[in-house]
């Protein structure tokens, strides 16, 4: 699967690999997730937990993370764990554009208004939610959304509207009212 990458969520952790029975390191994952401000603080408030995962290999520069948005991966599909949250391992960047099979996006309120997870018509549905937090008026979500793909928060409805000109990017725009 491909994955144009549009957005991170709040919080990293960066944890070595080790194969089984080598004491020397078999490299660094790097793991992106959802969070919101809790007293001050960016904690863990899943409603639905989940992580985005870069391997050291696969082309991801931890110490400028932001030179990965805009750039087009091949991705594993959406893994749930045994304990219950989701994970997607993006592999490797393409050195070459191509038109992604969905955008991720990190979405809060800011943009699109409050958005009521509990609801069955937040999102169209072949949007695939990674991660979404939530505390008080605090939220944030990661979400994988296919082109012409929606969600609905307070302020409206958003589509993921490719690039006419560079179809690996992509924008959320708000429909217009009818």
């Amino acid at each position: 699967m491909l994955v144009t990458l549009q957005g991170f969520g709040s919080i990293w952790e960066r944890k070595p690999r080790q194969e089984m029975g080598d004491t020397k390191p078999g490299g660094t994952a790097y793991y992106n997730t959802t969070g919101v401000l809790v007293n001050g603080r960016v904690r863990y408030r899943w409603r639905i937990g989940g992580k985005i995962r870069f391997n050291s290999t696969g082309g991801f520069n931890p110490n400028d993370p932001s030179r990965s948005l805009n750039r087009v991966f091949e991705c594993e599909p959406i893994e749930p764990r045994p304990n219950g949250w989701n994970q997607i391992l993006f592999k490797i960047v393409l050195t070459h554009r191509a038109r992604p099979d969905a955008y991720l996006f990190a979405i809060a309120p800011e943009r699109t208004g409050r958005i009521d997870f509990a609801s069955p018509f937040w999102k169209a549905g072949n949007v695939q939610v990674v991660s979404a937090s939530e505390d008080t008026d605090e939220q944030q979500a990661l979400v994988l959304m296919p082109a012409y793909s929606w969600v609905h928060g307070k302020l409206g409805t958003f589509f993921a509207e490719p690039s006419a000109r560079r179809p690996w990017l992509a924008e959320l725009i708000r429909g217009q009212a009818a």
